[in-house]
């Protein structure tokens, strides 16, 4: 059975778009490490507030795009905050939701899901004063994203 080229097209411009969306905003689910291993004497490297910036999205079927990200961090537990952002590509713009955990002095881990485009990885963000660095990774591509207050 042969499908519609123009279908095939639409359908990779929606899966790039779905990893961009991820990488911006990600859900963490269990930290990548351990309580045990996160010390309870953490000086915290606050992400509440509002956050832009953008970076790059590799696809895993080749191919790169930009992506343009705001997001609002806020608390949601002594180690954790929701996230709420959008995101624009060349090949669309989404809205997410999302919860990091901390794991270190400046650096949040965690599980990201987007349950419209079924896309799951891990992501890693690393806070330096007035910006961030994420790190994504999934069956379906990578990205880093630079975000500042």
């Amino acid at each position: 059975m042969s499908r519609d080229p123009r279908f095939v097209s639409s359908l990779h411009r929606v899966e790039k778009c779905a990893l961009a969306f991820a990488a911006a905003l990600t859900l963490g689910w269990p930290p990548l490490i351990g309580n045990a291993q996160v010390s309870k004497k953490l000086s915290a490297a606050s992400l509440e507030g509002s956050w832009s910036g953008g970076g790059t999205v590799s696809f895993a079927a080749g191919g790169k795009e930009q992506a343009r990200c705001r997001a609002s961090f806020s608390r949601a537990g002594e180690r954790s905050y929701t996230v709420n952002a959008t995101c624009a590509t060349a090949s669309g713009k989404a809205a997410q939701t999302a919860t990091v955990r901390q794991v270190g002095s400046n650096r949040y881990s965690g599980s990201f899901y987007n349950s419209e485009f079924s896309i799951s990885g891990v992501i890693d963000i690393v806070v330096h004063g007035s910006s961030q660095t994420i790190r994504l990774m999934s069956d379906s591509g990578s990205g880093v994203l630079n975000l500042s207050r």
